[in-house]
């Protein structure tokens, strides 16, 4: 390697006869500066003003790593991994789980961090790797726009809540309230006598199932999704006030939600412990515990534990929402994401075992004071949230405390997800029109929210949860895969894999191994077909309780989801209308990187890429280069080994 140093720093920079004035002589000529060393401020016109503003970037290493950990680690870790694991083989299904987190989860979770982070662009602009299938970005902002309108919804709820636990007597405790029925029934009225009660227990709804429904909600006042009633104007004002949190803490791009994660994303688990050791304590907890971690291996004989490992993990680590490559696209150039991938993979698997802990030491725990098996108080999602736990807190003493902590554990776990959804949302856009958007991004970011909570007031209704639930089920589903697949065969097909681990290695100083190539190239796009077919194959319609959406609201559901799939063919069609030539010609044009492709700062350039520069001409273009960044590094030898390897295989190509 030393003697190709010194051949390089030794050879005469020669000036092009380009350069020359008229009548000058190359040895007496006054010294020309190559283009490779004029800024754009230094050069004649406005060009300098035509700069866009800078992206910017994390202001410390550790709020890249917390923003990864906050948004991955989200309300799906509490109220979805638990019941998965129960229903599905408990303890035995931590073996498909992390099996699946091998294959799916830390590769896909890689190749996302790399993208972002070597292109420094959003999840729009990152597709000048191959402008033919911009269209999958713009599927990803489609599919995390309707996310994040529900989401904030669920966000909306929880304050809700946190609101309704700050009193002495928590409201869902007891009946006897306006909007409680006559099949209500306390618990404690439950355990007080038995031989007196005066009503047929297996027909009583809990005092927190009819708070949810009857007050909260007000479900009663709506028949279903065509019929979505009044405003509910506690729960638009609690959506008001999560859009305000969303936007203050999203204000100035990453360097104010990087500091906020600081606490969003480390608190949870302060809250996280205590409930453990509270629910650990309780009597019967094991119980719960047990029902929760009881492995039964028959159950891995089962496609459909797999599947549901796979989907976990799908969904838990956020892959294909675009908010990873946002977060890497703020990063410095050389981030070490390999380690930062494996921290926030393994980290996220850790936190939903523990969640589970967590949650079925307090089920056990309300299944004995109920004298139920726990099976009968075990949910998922929003039943568990806003129905079972709410419940079980009224069973502890100090109720308001530990139902205080509870939702506010949500509040910061739904907040981080939230952040990055928005922020995907302003960088894809503020990526594609810099020169205009990167000095009013507040302004904005602003409008973003605006809209997003005005699309989101039907969801405010009487009939809201009819809605939020078709959102859920069919905004993030078969098209969220369909973009994943895409993703990865472009980038391993389309693009090259032997490009892709050149570009890492640039990045990182190393190539990625055996491991990391073949979940790209087969295991991981196998795995994900397998889930698109699988969805597919078992799709049942959506139901809310014993309610059974209509027809026209199914096929709404499917065209939401059919919608970010068919971005793909229309932006497919715009890029090879935009290039010259016979199809075959402008689709080839049109697969192949842009010209401006690679590293977005001219200091990061190195190797290959510096032949895209501004006044590439100029001659040995990466010496030049080398000398204005302050000489060789080791990043840049590394950028002369793999120019070296790349002349190697074509001339192997050639001689073939």
């Amino acid at each position: 390697m030393q003697p190709l140093v010194i051949s390089l720093a030794n050879s005469r920079l020669s000036v092009p006869s380009h350069h020359l004035g008229e009548g000058e002589v190359v040895g007496k000529s006054k010294p020309v500066t190559p283009d490779l060393l004029v800024s754009p401020s230094s050069q004649d016109g406005d060009l300098g003003s035509e700069c866009p503003e800078d992206r910017g970037n994390w202001t410390g290493r550790l709020d890249f790593l917390l923003s990864c950990i906050g948004y991955c680690v989200g309300l799906g870790n509490v109220w979805r991994f638990p019941y998965r694991a129960y229903t599905n083989g408990g303890g035995a299904f931590l073996v498909p789980y992390f099996i699946m987190l091998a294959i799916c989860g830390i590769p896909i979770f890689f190749m996302e961090l790399s993208l972002g982070q070597f292109s420094s662009l959003g999840p729009l602009a990152v597709w000048k790797i191959s402008p033919l299938f911009k269209g999958v970005g713009m599927g990803t902002i489609l599919i995390v726009s309707l996310v994040a309108i529900y989401y904030n919804m669920i966000i909306a709820y929880v304050l809700f809540y946190l609101f309704a636990s700050l009193t002495s007597d928590l409201p869902w405790q007891h009946c006897g309230n306006w909007w409680n029925t006559e099949r209500c029934l306390d618990h404690h009225v439950l355990k007080a006598g038995n031989n007196t009660l005066p009503v047929n227990i297996s027909n009583t709804v809990s005092p927190s199932e009819e708070y949810w429904s009857r007050y909260v909600l007000h479900i009663q006042g709506s028949s279903g999704i065509g019929d979505p009633g009044r405003i509910r104007w506690n729960l638009c004002l609690c959506l008001l006030l999560s859009w305000t949190i969303v936007y203050l803490c999203i204000l100035k791009g990453v360097k104010s939600s990087g500091k906020v994660v600081y606490f969003t994303a480390t608190f949870p688990y302060l809250i996280l412990l205590m409930l453990l050791i509270r629910g650990v304590t309780l009597e019967g907890a094991w119980k719960g515990i047990q029902f929760y971690l009881t492995p039964q291996f028959d159950h891995l004989l089962s496609s459909k534990v797999w599947i549901e490992a796979a989907l976990q993990i799908f969904y838990s680590l956020g892959v294909g929402f675009g908010g990873l490559l946002t977060f890497a696209s703020y990063n410095t150039f050389h981030q070490n994401i390999y380690r930062d991938t494996f921290i926030v993979t393994l980290g996220n698997a850790i936190t939903s075992i523990l969640a589970g802990f967590a949650i079925f030491s307090v089920l056990g725990y309300m299944s004995q004071e109920l004298g139920v098996p726990v099976n009968q108080v075990a949910k998922a999602g929003p039943g568990l949230a806003f129905v079972v736990y709410p419940q079980a807190m009224t069973m502890l003493p100090l109720s308001p405390f530990w139902s205080f902590l509870f939702f506010f554990m949500l509040l910061t776990l739904g907040l981080d997800s939230q952040f990055a959804f928005m922020e995907t949302i302003v960088t894809a856009v503020t990526d594609e029109f810099p020169y205009y958007l990167r000095p009013k991004k507040a302004s904005f970011s602003a409008i973003i929210c605006i809209a997003l909570f005005l699309m989101g007031l039907i969801l405010t209704t009487e009939g809201g949860m009819y809605w939020l639930v078709l959102l859920d089920d069919y905004s993030a589903g078969f098209g969220l895969m369909v973009v994943v697949i895409t993703t990865c065969l472009v980038v391993t097909r389309v693009y090259g894999m032997k490009r892709f681990c050149r570009d890492i290695h640039m990045m990182l100083g190393f190539k990625p191994g055996p491991y990391f190539r073949a979940c790209w190239m087969v295991l991981s796009p196998a795995t994900m077909m397998a889930l698109l077919v699988y969805n597919i194959v078992k799709y049942q319609p959506s139901e809310y309780g014993n309610y059974r959406f209509p027809t026209w609201a199914e096929v709404l559901g499917i065209l939401m989801g059919v919608l970010s799939c068919l971005m793909i063919p229309m932006g497919m069609v715009v890029a090879v209308l935009q290039e010259e030539g016979t199809l075959w010609e402008r689709v080839q044009q049109a697969s192949r990187p842009a010209m401006d492709w690679g590293p977005s700062l001219e200091e990061n350039r190195t190797g290959v890429y510096v032949a895209s520069l501004a006044g590439s001409q100029s001659p040995k273009p990466l010496m030049v280069h080398m000398r204005k960044y302050g000489g060789i590094t080791s990043y840049e030898n590394t950028a002369i080994e793999v120019d070296r390897e790349m002349e190697e295989e074509d001339e192997e190509e050639s001689m073939i």
